[in-house]
């Protein structure tokens, strides 16, 4: 499988927020971790496109989703939807006062300048996080999915990196999902 089978380019990607779960089915995942505290439960899965996160409490479930625009995905709960283009920053206010915050930005970057970034990520996506290496075709870099979630009582901040070496570019998302009283 070439590395431009493996991931699609990234002017086909969008950024959905949805009020429900996902079926896991929907999606090609590659790497899942769970996290549970006393107050939240968070599941993280890199998929072949992007990535698929929902945070769940007693009252409200978020799934924030990366993934192909032509990809069927269910219309049904859908709180947000943008192109992964350029920047963008928003925020909703859910029921029983979950909050949630969103950025996210896709930069191009100078060949060099590229590898020097992906090494950085994976360096640190090897002691933190969730990593995820795709394969590469032969003296290609290989795309990588990385995850981090830093959760405190009441609230939790996601940070993702999907990297696109084909089209030198980094796709960045930052998230914060809390409980405001």
């Amino acid at each position: 499988m070439g590395v431009d089978s493996v991931r699609p380019p990234v002017c086909d990607l969008i950024f959905q927020l949805y009020g429900r779960h996902l079926h896991p089915e929907l999606f090609d995942i590659l790497a899942v971790r769970k996290i549970r505290r006393d107050d939240y439960d968070l599941t993280v899965r890199i998929t072949r496109t992007g990535h698929v996160i929902t945070w769940e409490n007693a009252d409200v479930c978020l799934s924030e989703v990366a993934a192909a625009a032509d990809q069927e995905l269910p219309q049904r709960r859908r709180l947000l939807q943008y192109r992964l283009r350029g920047e963008y920053g928003g925020q909703l206010a859910c029921a029983h006062g979950i909050s949630y915050q969103t950025c996210f930005q896709v930069e191009v970057l100078p060949p060099e300048i590229f590898l020097q970034v992906q090494d950085e990520l994976r360096a640190d996506g090897e002691k933190r996080g969730m990593l995820h290496t795709f394969p590469a075709r032969r003296f290609d870099v290989a795309p990588l999915g990385y995850v981090t979630a830093d959760g405190r009582p009441g609230c939790v901040c996601l940070a993702t990196f999907h990297t696109f070496p084909l089209e030198h570019t980094i796709v960045k998302t930052q998230s914060l999902i809390e409980k405001r009283c």
